[in-house]
């Protein structure tokens, strides 16, 4: 075999083609939460649900998927993931019923976790100088999937009101979403075929003592001076790799793994309480709070993707050259910048009716509503306060199938500031905790207890973004907007302060020194440097 300078990378694009299928995955709902609930009937909880069921069915899978990865391989783990997105989405577009819907959804779930196994093969196969950027690389294709994803929504909902014959025909007008939900057959399959062309992770082989199958695939991503120092390390940090699940278990929880433990804790948590998957996976309906209508929120919903993948770039760009703990701090405070923007801004917002908006609903109303004008010149000083007296005027089912036109054509805010301080977020995200933690999480932990200590983390990540998910509706019906966004401000000083604190530095240094660095910081009770 001889050295390939760019198999690693050749390798890790096609590994990260799951981080584009998840993308696709998790935005696409932003674009079908609404017409579900509107067709299922859905109330603020059933609709989280809908939201939030694969995050939760992740967190499950994130429990069993590292010790798999270590038994069969990241490999075989990656194409049967690959698999259940396919299944996923066929159940998805052709779903009957709320319960229907809400089991595809969970099933597609169990896939989310190749967030889990990318990163650790990626981190498996590239030189530790190039590491940083090679696992980003996954972030990337993370960021052009939630891309797309808005696209689609946006094009497939252009599409349903442009009258044509065929249209019509193929059902679009009237069940875009599932449309919507089907388009992510294509990437899944595309997924799939390509893993056939990747090798097993070197250290996974030499784990399982398959050092010859190994040094084959080693010979490709290094020069043939340096395979046999690499496997010497890999086989001494190996030393407890004969050692049963239950004793790895238990090992993740020891004195040499307390600190990076906690920093992979602290890091799960803070990725996600901060609140970007509540940006991501409700973007439509968030810049719909701030008055500018459905369409023109599925237009901005695409350029929160735009800026997702511009600052991703610019991660990538520097993970290398700053390092990880620097791009978390300046991240994190622009979140927490961010968010107090969004606060401020919905915080001023007032909310009156007008006559002609009241006039213009009973047009197209089947059902009496002229209990609205009522509210017509009344001036309504938080989002929730005019919610409800709308659904108290009309009724729940109305109030829902016409909230966009009402806070349109009553709210007097600065949507502006808002669209700036979400935009700002999601560039201060980007660049920093979307991508550095799992460069992390594929560098602090030891060969031996990787796959059981990323599952661990990861599953404490998806039980966050589960909660985030599944609540953001009931917190926009019952706190309202800014003391929504106002807990996300709170979160992202209290994560900025625990990363100066506890963060090491891990650039640029061998997975090997990493386990030594922690090991020794952990026992000395020392933290950043």
């Amino acid at each position: 075999m001889e050295y390939r300078p760019y198999y690693a990378i050749y390798c890790a694009i096609i590994v990260s083609l799951g981080g584009f299928v998840f993308g696709f995955d998790a935005s696409v709902i932003s674009g079908v939460v609404g017409p579900v609930t509107i067709e299922f009937g859905l109330t603020p909880i059933q609709a989280g649900f809908v939201v939030a069921a694969p995050t939760l069915s992740s967190a499950i899978g994130t429990l069993l998927i590292g010790p798999l990865s270590d038994a069969f391989g990241r490999k075989k783990i990656l194409m049967f993931i690959a698999l259940v997105y396919l299944v996923s989405a066929v159940l998805s577009a052709l779903s009957t019923s709320y319960i229907m819907l809400l089991a595809a959804r969970a099933l597609g779930g169990f896939a989310f976790t190749s967030l889990i196994i990318a990163p650790m093969y990626i981190a498996e196969i590239a030189p530790a100088q190039r590491r940083g950027k090679l696992v980003s690389v996954n972030q990337l294709n993370i960021v052009i999937g939630l891309s797309a994803a808005y696209f689609a929504n946006y094009y497939i909902l252009g599409l349903s009101s442009s009258g044509a014959e065929w249209v019509s025909a193929w059902g679009i007008d009237q069940q875009s979403w599932r449309w919507m939900l089907g388009f992510e057959i294509i990437p899944a399959l595309i997924f799939f075929i390509a893993l056939f062309a990747i090798p097993d992770s070197p250290r996974w082989l030499i784990q399982k003592g398959r050092e010859q199958e190994a040094r084959a695939v080693m010979a490709k991503l290094m020069p043939a001076d340096q395979v046999d120092s690499e496997i010497s390390l890999i086989t001494q940090s190996s030393a407890t790799e004969n050692e049963s699940l239950w004793a790895r278990i238990g090992g993740i929880f020891g004195p040499k793994m307390r600190l990076a433990l906690i920093v992979g804790i602290i890091v799960a948590v803070v990725q996600q309480i901060t609140g970007i998957n509540a940006i991501f996976f409700y973007a439509p309906t968030i810049f719909e709070q701030s008055g500018i209508g459905t369409d023109a929120a599925f237009a901005q919903a695409v350029l929160v993707g735009l800026i997702n993948v511009i600052f991703t770039l610019v991660a990538i760009a520097l993970i290398d050259r700053w390092g990880r703990r620097p791009l978390l701090l300046v991240g994190l405070s622009g979140i927490a910048i961010s968010m107090a923007l969004c606060t401020y801004g919905f915080s001023q917002a007032t909310y009156e009716l007008p006559k002609e908006s009241v006039a213009h609903i009973q047009q197209i109303e089947t059902t009496d509503v002229s209990q609205l004008n009522a509210l017509v010149g009344v001036v309504y000083h938080s989002d929730v306060e005019f919610k409800t007296a709308v659904s108290e005027a009309i009724g729940a089912e109305a109030a829902l199938r016409y909230e966009s036109e009402l806070i349109k054509s009553a709210a007097q805010m600065n949507a502006v500031l808002i669209l700036v301080g979400i935009l700002g977020f999601v560039a201060s995200f980007a660049m920093s905790l979307g991508p550095v933690m799992w460069a992390l999480f594929s560098e602090i932990f030891p060969n031996q207890l990787r796959g059981v200590a990323i599952s661990f983390v990861g599953m404490i990540n998806s039980m966050v973004s589960f909660l985030v998910q599944l609540l953001f509706p009931l917190e926009l019906s019952v706190l309202g907007a800014a003391l929504t966004f106002f807990s996300y401000f709170v979160f992202a000083v209290i994560g900025l302060i625990l990363v100066a604190w506890l963060l090491p530095e891990t650039k640029g240094k061998s997975l090997e020194e990493l386990e030594s660095i922690f090991g020794k910081k952990a026992q000395t009770g020392s933290s950043a440097y």
